[in-house]
C-alpha cells in the first residue's frame, strides 16, 4: 500500500467541505419543517384537576366553529412595543433630580476649566520668579542687587547710587536685563538685529 494514494489535495478537502455543507442544509431544513409541522397543529387543551376551579380554554367558539391559532404580528423572538408608561411622581422626582445634577455637574466644569486657567497663569509668574532669582544667584554678589533692581525697572543712576558700584556697571547690569528680557519675549529679532549689526 502506497502513502501517496491516501494522500488528499486541495480539492478533495473542498469536496469535503462541500459534502458537508450540504449535509447541514439538509439537516436545518428538516428541523424547521419539524417546527413549522408543530406550530401549526393545535396544542392539546390543559387537563384541569378537579375541584380545582381553573376552567380549561375553550375549543371552539359559542357558534360551534372551531379556534384558530393566531399568530402575532411581531417576529417571535422580539417582545411586542409595550405602550409608553405614564411616568409617576416618584419618577418626575427621580428625573428633577437627574436635571439638577446634570447642571450642577455643568456648573463645576466652569469652575473647574476656570481654575485650571488660573493654576496656569500662577505656574507662568512663579516660573518667572524663579527665573529670576536663578539669574540673579549666577551674578556675583556684589552685582546680585543691582540685577534685582534692573529687573525691577529702575534706571543706571539708582542703581548706582544705591548699590555703591560705577555708573558704567549699572548701565551693563541694566543693559543685560533688557536684553535677557527682550530675548526671552523674542528670541529670533535678537538673531536678526545681530546678523544686521554684522
Amino acid at each position: 500500500m502506497n502513502l501517496e494514494d491516501l494522500a488528499f489535495g486541495w480539492r478533495e478537502a473542498l469536496l469535503g467541505v462541500v459534502a458537508l455543507l450540504a449535509l447541514y442544509v439538509l439537516i436545518v431544513v428538516a428541523r424547521l419543517r419539524r417546527l413549522k409541522t408543530a406550530a401549526s397543529s393545535p396544542a392539546p387543551a390543559p387537563v384541569a384537576e378537579e375541584g380545582a376551579g381553573v376552567p380549561s380554554p375553550p375549543t371552539e367558539s359559542p357558534a360551534g366553529v372551531p379556534l384558530q391559532r393566531v399568530e402575532p404580528d411581531f417576529p417571535w423572538n422580539e417582545p411586542p412595543d409595550a405602550a409608553p408608561v405614564a411616568e409617576t411622581p416618584a419618577d418626575e422626582r427621580l428625573s428633577l433630580r437627574l436635571q439638577a445634577a446634570e447642571t450642577e455637574m455643568a456648573m463645576m466644569r466652569d469652575e473647574m476649566a476656570t481654575v485650571r486657567g488660573e493654576l496656569a497663569q500662577l505656574r507662568d509668574e512663579m516660573a518667572k520668579q524663579l527665573e529670576r532669582v536663578q539669574a540673579t544667584q549666577h551674578v556675583a554678589p556684589i552685582y546680585g542687587d543691582a540685577m534685582q533692581m534692573a529687573t525691577a525697572g529702575y534706571d543706571a543712576a539708582a542703581i548706582a547710587e544705591r548699590c555703591g558700584v560705577a555708573r558704567a556697571e549699572a548701565e551693563l547690569v541694566v543693559a543685560l536685563i533688557r536684553n535677557r528680557d527682550k530675548g526671552a519675549a523674542n528670541p529670533d529679532e535678537d538673531r536678526i538685529e545681530t546678523m544686521r549689526e554684522r
